[in-house]
């Protein structure tokens, strides 16, 4: 459908006006917990750099925060009360802070 409309074009053609970033769930959870920030960098780029008008739609914050459990997990870190990675709220809060309206 974003195809056939026009907003996304095939072989990275000018005028194209999507950029997608992907995370599978069968990703290791370090690739994981990056797609959101990586997003976040492109949708800065393009605001920034380019002048142009973003929307930003991560898709499920809760698997950004389960990456981010896991990663902690192999880390060896011990987890709050209810199971999340003690960095949780900095973690949250370093995405947040970054996300802007102009």
């Amino acid at each position: 459908e974003m195809m056939a409309s026009g907003v996304i074009k095939e072989n990275k053609a000018p005028g194209s006006k999507a950029a997608l970033v992907y995370g599978q769930m069968n990703e290791p959870p370090g690739a994981r917990a990056r797609v959101a920030l990586t997003g976040l960098t492109v949708a800065e780029y393009f605001r920034d750099e380019e002048g142009q008008d973003v929307l930003l739609f991560v898709d499920n914050i809760f698997r950004f925060t389960q990456a981010g459990s896991e990663v902690s997990a192999l880390l060896g870190r011990i987890p709050s009360a209810v199971g999340y990675q003690p960095t949780l709220a900095t973690d949250l809060a370093s995405l947040q802070e970054r996300i802007t309206t102009t």
